[in-house]
């Protein structure tokens, strides 16, 4: 063979396009697995990216439970959102920022009183 008809590497052939919001959903279930469990009340973690080439900058919004360990929590959200990522999609991650919206009290205001507060 020819150097002109031999076959072209793999990585010039073509290109695989993943669209934002496909990266962004694989975040926010990789953030909900990471969690275990949404609070009682809450909302699930929602995530939005900016992917420039192969490289991807993650934030995921959340809701915890009160009381938790919130930097444990976070840490283990972008482990996993981080490690997920770079799987299931082969984009390097460079930062995964995790904003926690709400904490949501596993205890409740018994029925009935008035005027305390929340």
């Amino acid at each position: 063979m020819t150097a002109d008809l031999a076959p072209h590497p793999v990585r010039e052939r073509g290109a695989t396009t993943i669209a934002d919001r496909v990266v962004a959903k694989i975040a926010a279930q990789a953030a909900r697995e990471a969690l275990e469990r949404i609070p009682e009340g809450g909302s699930p973690p929602h995530a939005s990216v900016d992917v420039h080439r192969d490289v991807a900058r993650v934030s995921v919004s959340l809701d915890l439970d009160y009381p938790t360990d919130v930097g444990r929590r976070c840490r283990a959200v972008r482990s996993r959102v981080r490690s997920r990522v770079e799987e299931l999609v082969g984009m390097e991650v460079h930062d995964v920022s995790v904003h926690v919206e709400r904490l949501h009290s596993a205890h409740t205001r018994p029925a009935g009183r008035r005027g305390d507060l929340a």
